[in-house]
């Protein structure tokens, strides 16, 4: 019997089917072991020895692959075609060798770019060993992205308080967010008009933009006023029309190649509306399930099997006319496109999207179907018609100009159609959709209508996901393994978020940003870090040894940590007030000093650092106590601050003035000035413009008397607190469904919501109703549910509930996911973890390190401060 090793159940069940009862087939779920997030994983001093810890998850699985091996006669690694899937097998072989468990059985590494029966069994027919260099590579990117992370992350601490981490690829994805932002920022929309004539030619109308004026031809910015337009307007009513020329040029459109993960993630999110990282989840279970090749990958070239399949598709589906000649070859620009992999393609280009029964599963399919296929395809063939037209109007020489298309072979746009729209040239956009009617030199067009129109330059917009993988892409920022992963991880870490699918950095990732120009400036260098991705697929090749670019990056990177250790918090501030004023001192429309302190009036406003982060306080404090937060002072909120931020008028019960104020965490009411005096901040949706002296001392009033409970005789009250307005009665909370209910709410209506409740029992009480479940799985150990509670979605099993992490929807959970997540806390609380589990893609790493063996030298320099847990992708990033 022959021990198979993979990653996924999903896949090991897939493969089982394909290679018998000769064949035992187990998996892995994913990394068995990692870096402990702890000071110390990595020893630069004793030649960057690593320390790996098993993960708790990982042990029973490695268990059972120990306990299969004893009875096997060969053991065979078949995980993932890549840098990491290499990683897997190094790491499963270890641990198996170091627990005397291989002996003198033969050990052999297989790889398959598709989980198909004919992939499979060639695959077993041309087995292989271990990569070396590619395990190096990794081993090399695992090691500086935890130097980089536990060195860097602690100084963030101490110095930035409220800040997260800071990481090789994630920190340099940040600045090109922040960057994007400050261009925006530093924008200045210019006026411009565009004129143009609507023209009827034997009965149709089309349009023609002007070209040129006096001789000059015209930019689009050069009409610059309306007063310029009207000028040229009632010249184009005056005139008379004459077609000067026409050309007819044919042009053809290639398709595009197929897709690599970069462009997977891009069309998915603007053609499907699906983000990165959902895109990835489809495209795994796609890739498990038989449907696609292997989805990380840089690769555009395709097996020469599957490009006449292609082929022959086409044939099939479209007819001859649209197969090219000779087939078409894509050849790759990247040095080492992750180690030459194929694109990303059907399995078998016969099956149809409609074979897919998952509704987001057929819409991507059906994305890279048709993109295959067009690959494959003739171009498109496409007229393309200019006609250039004379004004003759009294003492003005006006030409304008008319442009059209007409598609005279569909090629490949038949299967693939238009690019999506912020993939074409801006000039293109209209002309492709605009068909011109027959014109000819002499022909004397009748004017319909003069058309001028006010226009501004635009900012250059802000990224989405992505557009920002793209630009990773472009400019050699991560791999496909990390682009989704890095994305994510910024979200978690509340450095970015989404608006509207646009990426918009948070005030705490601009301030990170600035600190690392300012202080580690090579560090978020665009071209140190592509280089530093370079070595590492050097290093793969063969080319590099891993340790070398390691010792190269550690003693350049110690000498940065070591100049800014005894940095004042004073410095620290002084050069992110520099660096960000554009963005939290905006100029003032009068040019007064938008530094100069609303309050008082003679001291400056500065950044400061509060043990939640930063906000902005006065100079003169604690004389004057002035603050308010980042993002009011970005949108000139100090600008409008008057001293104290106004007095709303006078208690009349105390005679105490009622104070609006705004802080670091926004506005709020105070009553006084008092040692201690009553504050209540403004509920969510309230404005502090429109606030009035009655409805802020109803605020202040809370929390308010309802009455006394008809049962128990206890009082029940009405009021705001952080998960928004409630009523109480003995300890029993209940939720109002509007902030306005907490000043009206009756007696009766308390009562019956407190009944409502009791029933209920709440989420924790112990006669609660079960919350009804997103999603079920049955498993050995007990039901998994998936549910939506008080505090967010988790996952539950027994008495163990697991979070969702941000970036997963609950509808999307898998089993192995819920699994791991199930595992993760278990092990963190100490509560019963479930005994026998299906897959889990990682494992965490918490227990003690089995440090690899290497020889001590003297005691070792650590990589960074005594770090807090950090998770494996906030580290990888």
């Amino acid at each position: 019997m022959k021990l198979v090793v993979v990653e996924s159940p999903t896949k090991a069940k897939k493969i089982g089917t394909y290679l018998g009862k000769d064949y035992e087939v187990i998996a892995s779920n994913g990394h068995v072991r990692d870096l402990p997030p702890k000071d110390g994983s990595v020893l630069p001093d004793d030649d960057f020895a690593m320390s790996w810890e098993v993960g708790t998850a990982a042990r029973k699985r490695l268990a059972d692959i120990g306990a299969a091996l004893k009875d096997a006669d060969e053991l065979i690694l078949a995980t993932d075609p890549d840098r990491e899937g290499e990683a897997i097998s190094w790491h499963v072989l270890d641990i198996l060798k170091s627990k005397k468990l291989v002996k003198d059985k033969p050990v052999s590494r297989v790889v398959f770019n598709a989980i198909t029966k004919s992939a499979i069994t060639e695959a077993m027919q041309n087995p292989r060993d271990i990569d070396v260099p590619l395990v190096d590579a990794y081993l090399a990117r695992r090691a500086l992205d935890y130097l980089v992370g536990f060195t860097l992350s602690p100084i963030l601490w101490r110095k930035l308080p409220g800040s997260r981490s800071a990481g090789r690829v994630q920190s340099v994805t940040l600045r090109l967010v922040c960057d994007r932002e400050a261009e925006i920022e530093k924008f200045r929309a210019v006026e411009y008009w565009s004129v143009a004539a609507r023209l009827n030619e034997k009965g149709k109308s089309f349009d023609a933009r002007l070209y040129s004026v006096d001789g000059k031809v015209t930019d689009k910015l050069d009409v610059k006023t309306g007063a310029e337009a009207e000028v040229l307007k009632a010249a184009i009513e005056a005139g008379r029309f004459e077609v000067l020329s026409v050309d007819k040029k044919p042009t053809k459109r290639n398709p595009y190649a197929p897709f690599t993960t970069s462009s997977l993630q891009q069309d998915a999110s603007s053609r499907l509306g699906f983000s990165p990282s959902r895109t990835m989840q489809l495209a795994q279970r796609l890739y498990e399930d038989g449907a696609i090749t292997y989805m990380r990958t840089d690769g555009i070239d395709m097996a020469p099997e599957a490009i006449a399949a292609a082929r022959s598709a086409i044939d099939k589906n479209f007819g001859s006319a649209y197969l090219p000649p000779t087939p078409r070859i894509y050849a790759n620009k990247a040095k080492n496109a992750q180690e030459a992999h194929e694109a990303i393609r059907p399995t078998d280009m016969f099956r149809h999207p409609d074979s897919i029964g998952d509704a987001d599963q057929k819409k991507l399919y059906g994305l890279i179907w048709r993109r295959t296929l067009a690959s494959q395809m003739r171009p498109a063939e496409i007229g393309r018609t200019t006609a250039d037209i004379a004004v003759n109007a009294p003492g003005r020489d006006i030409n304008l100009r008319a442009v059209g298309s007409v598609v005279t072979f569909a090629g490949f746009l038949a299967v693939y159609g238009v690019a999506a729209k912020e993939d074409r040239d801006a000039d293109d956009q209209d002309e492709d959709d605009r068909e011109l009617p027959a014109l000819a030199i002499g022909d004397t067009p009748r004017l319909e209508e003069a058309l001028i129109e006010q226009h501004f330059t635009q900012p250059p917009p802000r990224y989405t996901e992505a557009s920002l993988i793209k630009k990773m892409e472009e400019i050699g920022i991560g791999r496909p393994s990390t682009y989704a992963a890095t994305v994510s991880v910024l979200q978690d870490r509340n450095y970015i978020r989404l608006e509207k699918r646009a990426i918009v950095p948070e005030d705490r990732g601009r301030i990170v940003t600035a600190f690392l120009e300012n202080f580690f400036k090579k560090l978020v260098e665009y071209g140190f870090t592509a280089g530093l991705e370079e070595k590492l697929d050097e290093i793969s090749a063969g080319d590099l040894r891993w340790k070398d670019v390691l010792r190269d990056f550690w003693n350049d990177f110690t000498r940065q940590t070591d100049e800014i250790k005894d940095l004042r918090v004073s410095e620290v501030l002084d050069a992110l007030n520099d660096s960000l004023k554009d963005h939290i001192f905006p100029a003032k429309a009068d040019g007064s000093d938008p530094r100069r302190c609303p309050n008082c009036g003679t001291g400056e406003l500065s950044l400061k650092l509060g043990k939640f982060g930063a906000f902005i306080g006065c100079s003169n404090y604690p004389e004057c106590r002035y603050t308010m937060q980042l993002s009011d002072a970005a949108t000139g909120g100090a600008e409008t601050a008057a001293p104290g931020d106004g007095i709303l008028g006078t208690d009349p019960e105390s005679g105490l003035e009622v104070l609006l104020k705004s802080g670091r965490f926004g506005p709020y009411l105070q009553l006084g000035d008092g040692t201690e005096p009553k504050r209540s901040s403004l509920p969510k949706g309230w404005s502090p413009d429109s606030l009035t002296l009655e409805r802020a001392l109803q605020l202040l009033a809370l929390p308010r008397a309802v009455g006394l409970h008809p049962e128990t005789g206890k009082p029940i009250s009405a009021g705001i607190g952080r998960y928004g307005p409630f009523i109480l009665h003995d300890g029993t909370y209940a939720n109002l469904p509007d902030v306005e209910e907490v000043f009206t709410v009756g007696l009766n209506r308390a009562v019956d919501l407190l009944a409502q409740k009791k029933a209920g029992g709440g989420r924790f009480g112990r006669n609660a109703t079960p919350i009804a479940a997103i999603k079920t799985f049955e498993h050995a150990d007990g039901t998994i549910s998936v549910r939506d509670g008080r505090y967010g979605p988790y996952v539950n099993q027994g008495k163990v509930n697991a979070t969702l992490p941000k970036t997963v929807q609950p509808a999307d959970v898998t089993l192995e996911q819920a699994l791991e997540l199930i595992a993760e806390r278990a092990a963190k609380t100490g509560g019963k973890k479930p005994a026998r589990k299906a897959a889990a893609k990682k494992a965490p790493a918490k227990k003690a390190a089995a440090k690899k063996p290497a020889a001590k030298k003297a005691p070792a320099k650590k990589a960074g401060a005594k770090a807090a847990k950090k998770t494996k992708a906030e580290e990888s990033a």
